[in-house]
């Protein structure tokens, strides 16, 4: 069937319309439904109150935030869904990631649970073990903890085993084990 020129293209339009417009339904969903998970983030202290830093400033994209364990459970909280380009820096008080375009996140060493290398997460599959992964947790709306992995693919892969150190230490000085206890290395 052919259709007059105008009224194929004003089809067009409808349906690209009702496409953006289901887009942005379901990414103000998964706001509403994560801002009870994440509850108010840390902010981050003054430059003072960060402590010496521990990795010179590393260039990457933060991936994603999602639900503890579950790679496809992107959160949505805030502007935590968003990929972005990104700047880590490992300090002794904590992770800061200044990302471009959104909100900088700053992860306290307390909240810091783990950090892993995995090939991919919400949004992003790379192969290979190319995210870096922070475990973290967060109180909750209701003023529980809720865990969650946020995963930054630095842009050169030397920069990997950096962050992945730095954080490893921090996290080591933060959560020490007694002495006899076994430390496995957290995997997936």
């Amino acid at each position: 069937m052919n259709l007059p020129m105008p009224l194929a293209v004003a089809l067009m339009l409808a349906v690209g319309a009702l496409i953006l417009l289901a887009m942005w339904r379901g990414w103000r969903g998964l706001r509403r439904r994560g801002a009870p998970r994440v509850g108010t983030l840390a902010t981050l202290p003054d430059a003072g109150a960060l402590g010496a830093a521990r990795t010179a400033p590393i260039e990457g994209t933060y991936v994603s935030s999602t639900g503890a364990g579950d790679w496809l459970d992107r959160v949505g909280a805030g502007d935590l869904g968003f990929r972005a380009r990104a700047v880590v820096q490992v300090y002794d008080a904590g992770v800061r990631i200044a990302r471009a375009g959104a909100t900088d996140l700053f992860v306290p060493v307390a909240a810091l649970v783990g950090v892993r290398l995995t090939s991919g997460m919400a949004g992003k599959y790379v192969g290979g073990k190319g995210i870096v992964v922070l475990r973290w947790t967060t109180p909750a709306a209701d003023g529980t903890l809720t865990t969650l992995d946020t995963g930054i693919r630095t842009a050169h892969a030397a920069d990997r085993s950096t962050l992945l150190d730095a954080v490893s230490a921090l996290v080591a000085t933060a959560n020490p084990l007694p002495p006899d206890s076994n430390n496995p290395k957290e995997s997936e």
